[in-house]
Protein backbone atom coordinates (compact mmCIF):
# COMPACT_ATOMS: atom_id res chain seq x y z
CA UNK A 1 0.00 0.00 0.00
CA UNK A 2 1.18 3.67 -1.06
CA UNK A 3 1.83 5.50 2.46
CA UNK A 4 -0.70 8.04 3.18
CA UNK A 5 -0.31 12.20 2.87
CA UNK A 6 -2.11 14.66 3.82
CA UNK A 7 -2.38 17.82 1.63
CA UNK A 8 -3.88 20.62 3.54
CA UNK A 9 -4.35 23.46 0.79
CA UNK A 10 -5.25 23.45 -2.48
CA UNK A 11 -2.06 22.95 -4.70
CA UNK A 12 -1.70 22.44 -8.64
CA UNK A 13 -2.91 19.58 -9.91
CA UNK A 14 0.23 18.68 -11.34
CA UNK A 15 1.71 18.15 -7.94
CA UNK A 16 -1.11 16.11 -7.13
CA UNK A 17 -0.13 13.50 -10.17
CA UNK A 18 3.72 13.88 -8.83
CA UNK A 19 2.22 12.72 -5.36
CA UNK A 20 -0.11 10.27 -6.11
CA UNK A 21 2.47 8.27 -7.83
CA UNK A 22 4.36 7.84 -4.79
CA UNK A 23 1.18 8.44 -2.22
CA UNK A 24 -2.30 7.89 -1.32
CA UNK A 25 -3.04 11.33 -1.36
CA UNK A 26 -5.70 13.17 1.24
CA UNK A 27 -6.24 16.43 -0.91
CA UNK A 28 -7.50 19.67 1.06
CA UNK A 29 -9.13 20.86 -2.66
CA UNK A 30 -11.60 23.43 -0.76
CA UNK A 31 -8.89 25.17 0.45
CA UNK A 32 -10.52 26.25 3.72
CA UNK A 33 -7.73 26.41 6.91
CA UNK A 34 -8.38 23.17 8.50
CA UNK A 35 -8.89 23.94 12.28
CA UNK A 36 -6.64 22.48 14.76
CA UNK A 37 -9.18 19.61 15.72
CA UNK A 38 -9.62 19.19 11.73
CA UNK A 39 -6.23 18.94 10.97
CA UNK A 40 -5.35 16.33 13.45
CA UNK A 41 -8.13 14.04 12.59
CA UNK A 42 -7.48 13.95 9.09
CA UNK A 43 -3.43 13.31 9.62
CA UNK A 44 -4.17 10.76 12.12
CA UNK A 45 -2.68 7.88 10.24
CA UNK A 46 -0.76 9.57 7.77
CA UNK A 47 3.34 9.32 7.34
CA UNK A 48 3.54 12.73 5.19
CA UNK A 49 1.48 16.10 5.84
CA UNK A 50 2.32 19.01 3.29
CA UNK A 51 1.72 22.05 5.16
CA UNK A 52 1.14 25.89 4.45
CA UNK A 53 1.93 28.54 6.79
CA UNK A 54 -1.40 28.71 8.36
CA UNK A 55 -1.05 25.03 9.73
CA UNK A 56 0.09 25.14 13.12
CA UNK A 57 2.35 21.94 13.57
CA UNK A 58 2.82 21.51 17.39
CA UNK A 59 3.13 19.08 20.12
CA UNK A 60 -0.16 18.29 20.38
CA UNK A 61 -0.51 17.55 16.39
CA UNK A 62 2.85 15.21 17.06
CA UNK A 63 0.81 13.24 20.28
CA UNK A 64 -2.18 13.13 18.08
CA UNK A 65 -0.61 11.65 14.48
CA UNK A 66 1.78 9.49 15.70
CA UNK A 67 2.32 7.96 12.20
CA UNK A 68 3.64 11.21 10.30
CA UNK A 69 7.37 10.91 9.72
CA UNK A 70 7.74 14.10 7.41
CA UNK A 71 6.20 17.36 7.32
CA UNK A 72 6.70 19.61 4.01
CA UNK A 73 5.87 23.50 4.02
CA UNK A 74 4.88 25.13 0.94
CA UNK A 75 7.33 28.05 2.33
CA UNK A 76 10.73 29.40 3.20
CA UNK A 77 9.87 30.20 6.40
CA UNK A 78 8.56 27.12 9.12
CA UNK A 79 7.72 29.03 12.12
CA UNK A 80 4.64 27.10 12.05
CA UNK A 81 6.42 24.04 12.91
CA UNK A 82 8.07 23.22 16.12
CA UNK A 83 11.20 21.77 14.26
CA UNK A 84 12.46 21.09 17.75
CA UNK A 85 9.67 19.02 18.86
CA UNK A 86 9.73 17.16 15.34
CA UNK A 87 13.38 16.66 15.66
CA UNK A 88 12.35 14.51 19.29
CA UNK A 89 10.00 12.51 17.54
CA UNK A 90 12.33 11.85 14.60
CA UNK A 91 9.87 13.75 11.53
CA UNK A 92 11.81 15.37 8.89
CA UNK A 93 10.93 18.78 8.64
CA UNK A 94 11.56 20.70 4.79
CA UNK A 95 11.06 23.84 3.35
CA UNK A 96 11.51 25.74 -0.39
CA UNK A 97 14.08 27.97 -0.58
CA UNK A 98 15.36 29.24 -3.59
CA UNK A 99 12.80 29.41 -5.55
CA UNK A 100 10.86 32.40 -4.42
CA UNK A 101 14.06 34.58 -4.34
CA UNK A 102 13.64 36.82 -7.39
CA UNK A 103 9.92 36.89 -7.07
CA UNK A 104 9.70 38.23 -3.58
CA UNK A 105 12.29 40.72 -4.38
CA UNK A 106 10.51 41.48 -7.14
CA UNK A 107 7.38 42.31 -4.97
CA UNK A 108 9.74 44.47 -2.61
CA UNK A 109 10.82 46.91 -5.17
CA UNK A 110 7.28 47.26 -6.50
CA UNK A 111 5.88 48.07 -2.93
CA UNK A 112 9.09 50.11 -2.39
CA UNK A 113 8.81 52.03 -5.50
CA UNK A 114 4.90 52.23 -5.22
CA UNK A 115 5.12 53.83 -1.58
CA UNK A 116 8.33 56.07 -2.73
CA UNK A 117 6.11 57.25 -5.38
CA UNK A 118 2.65 57.26 -3.98
CA UNK A 119 1.05 55.56 -6.48
CA UNK A 120 -1.80 53.81 -4.80
CA UNK A 121 -2.62 57.25 -3.08
CA UNK A 122 -2.85 58.98 -5.91
CA UNK A 123 -4.74 56.29 -8.16
CA UNK A 124 -7.36 56.67 -5.36
CA UNK A 125 -7.56 60.33 -6.02
CA UNK A 126 -7.78 59.67 -9.23
CA UNK A 127 -10.65 57.36 -9.17
CA UNK A 128 -12.03 59.42 -7.01
CA UNK A 129 -12.12 62.91 -8.92
CA UNK A 130 -10.34 64.80 -6.81
CA UNK A 131 -7.49 65.99 -9.99
CA UNK A 132 -8.43 68.84 -10.93
CA UNK A 133 -5.03 70.82 -11.28
CA UNK A 134 -3.79 68.68 -14.44
CA UNK A 135 -0.19 69.29 -14.27
CA UNK A 136 1.02 71.22 -11.22
CA UNK A 137 4.77 71.58 -9.94
CA UNK A 138 3.96 71.10 -6.01
CA UNK A 139 1.39 68.24 -7.19
CA UNK A 140 1.66 64.90 -5.23
CA UNK A 141 5.13 64.96 -4.65
CA UNK A 142 7.42 61.71 -4.21
CA UNK A 143 10.48 60.63 -3.27
CA UNK A 144 13.49 59.64 -5.68
CA UNK A 145 14.59 55.96 -5.90
CA UNK A 146 17.76 56.59 -7.76
CA UNK A 147 20.73 57.54 -6.04
CA UNK A 148 18.83 57.20 -2.65
CA UNK A 149 20.73 54.98 0.32
CA UNK A 150 18.70 51.93 0.97
CA UNK A 151 19.20 49.78 4.34
CA UNK A 152 18.89 45.95 3.72
CA UNK A 153 18.22 44.24 7.39
CA UNK A 154 18.80 40.68 6.38
CA UNK A 155 20.92 39.57 4.19
CA UNK A 156 20.02 35.90 2.89
CA UNK A 157 19.06 34.99 -0.17
CA UNK A 158 16.44 37.24 -0.84
CA UNK A 159 18.01 40.65 0.66
CA UNK A 160 20.89 39.88 -1.23
CA UNK A 161 18.72 39.54 -4.59
CA UNK A 162 16.95 42.87 -3.22
CA UNK A 163 20.71 44.29 -3.60
CA UNK A 164 21.47 43.15 -6.97
CA UNK A 165 17.97 44.81 -7.88
CA UNK A 166 19.11 48.25 -5.96
CA UNK A 167 22.26 48.31 -8.70
CA UNK A 168 20.18 48.88 -11.76
CA UNK A 169 19.09 52.56 -9.44
CA UNK A 170 22.65 53.28 -8.17
CA UNK A 171 21.26 52.95 -5.02
CA UNK A 172 23.95 53.28 -2.14
CA UNK A 173 23.16 49.87 -0.31
CA UNK A 174 24.34 48.58 3.25
CA UNK A 175 23.07 46.14 4.91
CA UNK A 176 22.97 44.42 8.42
CA UNK A 177 23.06 40.42 8.89
CA UNK A 178 23.93 38.23 12.33
CA UNK A 179 26.87 37.18 10.22
CA UNK A 180 29.21 39.67 7.76
CA UNK A 181 29.43 38.29 4.35
CA UNK A 182 32.63 37.79 2.75
CA UNK A 183 34.42 40.51 0.95
CA UNK A 184 34.23 38.53 -2.44
CA UNK A 185 30.42 38.75 -1.95
CA UNK A 186 30.15 42.02 -0.85
CA UNK A 187 32.35 43.59 -3.46
CA UNK A 188 29.95 41.49 -6.01
CA UNK A 189 27.00 43.06 -4.88
CA UNK A 190 28.34 46.49 -4.09
CA UNK A 191 27.13 46.18 -0.78
CA UNK A 192 28.44 47.58 2.78
CA UNK A 193 28.07 46.37 6.28
CA UNK A 194 26.67 48.83 8.64
CA UNK A 195 25.22 48.47 12.34
CA UNK A 196 21.86 47.95 13.14
CA UNK A 197 21.08 51.57 14.24
CA UNK A 198 23.09 52.60 11.09
CA UNK A 199 20.77 51.46 8.94
CA UNK A 200 17.97 52.52 10.71
CA UNK A 201 19.45 56.18 11.30
CA UNK A 202 21.29 57.23 7.86
CA UNK A 203 19.29 54.92 5.36
CA UNK A 204 16.53 56.86 2.92
CA UNK A 205 15.03 53.13 2.32
CA UNK A 206 14.38 50.38 5.06
CA UNK A 207 13.78 46.73 4.31
CA UNK A 208 13.55 44.62 6.72
CA UNK A 209 13.84 40.58 5.29
CA UNK A 210 14.76 38.84 8.44
CA UNK A 211 13.08 34.88 8.78
CA UNK A 212 10.23 35.10 11.89
CA UNK A 213 11.43 33.47 14.97
CA UNK A 214 11.18 34.58 18.98
CA UNK A 215 14.56 35.95 18.56
CA UNK A 216 12.66 38.26 15.85
CA UNK A 217 9.66 39.41 17.09
CA UNK A 218 9.54 42.76 17.17
CA UNK A 219 13.02 43.41 16.12
CA UNK A 220 11.53 46.61 14.78
CA UNK A 221 9.91 48.41 17.36
CA UNK A 222 9.06 52.20 18.47
CA UNK A 223 12.11 52.89 19.76
CA UNK A 224 13.72 51.44 15.87
CA UNK A 225 11.33 53.72 14.49
CA UNK A 226 12.42 56.74 15.68
CA UNK A 227 15.72 56.47 14.62
CA UNK A 228 14.29 56.53 11.02
CA UNK A 229 14.90 60.08 8.87
CA UNK A 230 11.33 61.65 8.86
CA UNK A 231 11.61 61.41 5.16
CA UNK A 232 12.32 57.80 4.97
CA UNK A 233 10.38 54.64 3.78
CA UNK A 234 10.26 51.56 5.23
CA UNK A 235 9.45 48.17 3.54
CA UNK A 236 8.68 44.81 4.99
CA UNK A 237 7.94 41.58 3.23
CA UNK A 238 9.51 39.26 5.91
CA UNK A 239 6.87 37.93 8.07
CA UNK A 240 4.37 39.80 10.41
CA UNK A 241 5.49 39.47 13.65
CA UNK A 242 9.05 40.87 13.04
CA UNK A 243 7.77 44.39 13.00
CA UNK A 244 5.46 46.37 15.92
CA UNK A 245 2.47 47.06 13.63
CA UNK A 246 0.94 49.36 16.52
CA UNK A 247 4.49 51.56 16.65
CA UNK A 248 4.82 51.20 13.06
CA UNK A 249 1.07 52.63 12.40
CA UNK A 250 1.74 55.68 14.74
CA UNK A 251 4.96 56.68 13.31
CA UNK A 252 3.33 56.92 9.87
CA UNK A 253 0.31 58.49 11.52
CA UNK A 254 2.21 61.36 12.82
CA UNK A 255 4.73 61.83 10.13
CA UNK A 256 6.98 60.80 11.92
CA UNK A 257 8.52 58.43 9.23
CA UNK A 258 6.87 59.31 5.19
CA UNK A 259 5.67 56.19 4.69
CA UNK A 260 5.90 52.16 4.05
CA UNK A 261 5.14 49.18 2.16
CA UNK A 262 3.73 46.36 4.24
CA UNK A 263 2.99 42.92 2.47
CA UNK A 264 2.79 40.82 6.38
CA UNK A 265 1.12 41.82 8.62
CA UNK A 266 0.44 40.58 12.83
CA UNK A 267 -2.45 38.20 12.53
CA UNK A 268 -3.21 37.86 9.24
CA UNK A 269 -5.39 37.81 7.21
CA UNK A 270 -6.79 40.12 9.82
CA UNK A 271 -4.59 43.53 10.04
CA UNK A 272 -5.17 46.48 12.76
CA UNK A 273 -7.78 48.65 10.84
CA UNK A 274 -5.57 51.74 11.65
CA UNK A 275 -3.46 50.42 8.87
CA UNK A 276 -7.04 51.39 6.00
CA UNK A 277 -6.65 55.12 7.81
CA UNK A 278 -3.27 55.84 6.47
CA UNK A 279 -2.56 57.56 3.06
CA UNK A 280 0.83 57.45 3.41
CA UNK A 281 1.62 53.15 3.81
CA UNK A 282 1.11 50.49 0.80
CA UNK A 283 -0.50 47.13 1.24
CA UNK A 284 -0.97 44.09 -0.15
CA UNK A 285 -2.02 40.71 1.03
CA UNK A 286 1.05 38.39 1.32
CA UNK A 287 1.97 37.86 -1.91
CA UNK A 288 5.69 38.03 -1.75
CA UNK A 289 6.00 35.02 -3.87
CA UNK A 290 2.30 35.02 -5.62
CA UNK A 291 3.44 34.29 -9.23
CA UNK A 292 1.91 31.19 -10.68
CA UNK A 293 5.12 30.07 -11.98
CA UNK A 294 6.63 30.77 -8.42
CA UNK A 295 3.76 28.91 -6.24
CA UNK A 296 4.12 25.87 -8.78
CA UNK A 297 7.72 25.85 -7.94
CA UNK A 298 7.03 26.03 -4.19
CA UNK A 299 4.70 23.49 -4.19
CA UNK A 300 6.42 21.01 -6.48
CA UNK A 301 9.58 21.20 -4.45
CA UNK A 302 7.61 20.91 -1.20
CA UNK A 303 6.20 17.30 -3.33
CA UNK A 304 9.58 16.53 -4.29
CA UNK A 305 10.84 16.97 -0.73
CA UNK A 306 8.20 14.76 0.76
CA UNK A 307 8.25 11.79 -1.87
CA UNK A 308 11.80 11.78 -0.73
CA UNK A 309 11.30 11.60 2.94
CA UNK A 310 9.05 8.83 2.28
CA UNK A 311 11.06 6.48 0.45
CA UNK A 312 13.59 7.25 3.81
CA UNK A 313 15.98 9.40 2.02
CA UNK A 314 17.34 12.62 3.19
CA UNK A 315 15.09 15.24 1.24
CA UNK A 316 16.75 17.90 -0.75
CA UNK A 317 15.48 20.46 1.56
CA UNK A 318 15.60 18.97 5.23
CA UNK A 319 15.39 21.65 7.63
CA UNK A 320 16.20 19.51 10.86
CA UNK A 321 19.69 17.23 11.33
Amino acid sequence: MKPKVLVTRAVFPEVLTILSGKADVDHNASDDILAPSALRARAAGCKGVITCLTEKIDAAFFDACPSVRAVSNIAVGYNNIDVTEASKRGVMVTNTPGVLDDTTADLTFALLMATARRITETERRLRNGEWKKGFALQQWLGTDIHHASLGIIGMGRIGQTIARRASGFEMNVRYHNRTRLDGATETKLNVHYASFDAILRESDFVVVMVPYSTATHHLIKAEDLALMKPGAIFINTARGGVVDDVALIAALKEKRIAGAGIDVFEGEPALNPDFLKLDNVVLTPHIGSATHATRMRMAALAAENMTTALTGKTPPNLVNP
